[in-house]
């Protein structure tokens, strides 16, 4: 039967190097990070701002009782902070820096898919010309015809960055104590 038949071509070898990601909108451009990274996406809610930080950290938010900063993706890409509107998102992802694992919080105006897009659709960052710093981007995913910025999520902070986080941690939870 024609099921039985597409049911073994999906798991042919060729599909195994599909990668899901979810895109999202950044500034009017859209971006992805791989889905295995992403803990779960929750609506932008009041942050509580942490003095003495960086412009990219938003603040931080308890999430069930943990406290996790929050990013401001376009502000750590250089460019200017985004308006809360109704789509804006928090998507919780999990990073590992120096063999440690930390969750944190990146602010995006708009959650679009998860999209399958598989490795040979996959071209590696330009050399120039991408509007943010070559080290964050993991690669160009080709999605309809158009490049998707696939994000490089252990790269988005560099590990001194991640040290200013914890220390963001610790003096909110120092304070809310």
């Amino acid at each position: 039967s024609r099921s039985a038949m597409s049911r073994t071509r999906r798991s042919s070898p060729s599909s195994r190097n599909m990668e899901q990601y979810l895109t999202f909108v950044l500034g009017g451009e859209v971006f992805a990070m791989g889905i295995l990274a992403i803990k779960e996406i929750i609506e932008y809610a009041d942050l509580t701002e942490v003095p003495m930080m960086p412009g990219y950290v938003r603040g931080v938010i308890n999430l069930r009782g943990a406290v996790v900063p929050v990013i401001d993706l376009s502000v750590r890409f250089g460019k200017p902070s985004s308006p809360v509107t109704k789509r804006t998102c928090i998507v919780i992802i999990e990073v590992g820096v120096r063999n440690e694992r930390h969750i944190l919080g990146v602010v995006v105006d708009a959650v679009n898919a998860v999209l399958d897009i598989p490795g040979s659709e996959v071209e590696p960052p330009p050399a120039f010309g991408a509007s943010i710093r070559t080290d964050f981007i993991r690669g160009m995913g080709k999605v309809s015809g158009k490049f998707v910025i696939l994000l490089d999520v252990g790269h988005v902070l560099a590990a001194n960055e991640m040290d200013v986080l914890v220390d963001a941690q610790g003096s909110a939870a120092s304070a809310a104590a």
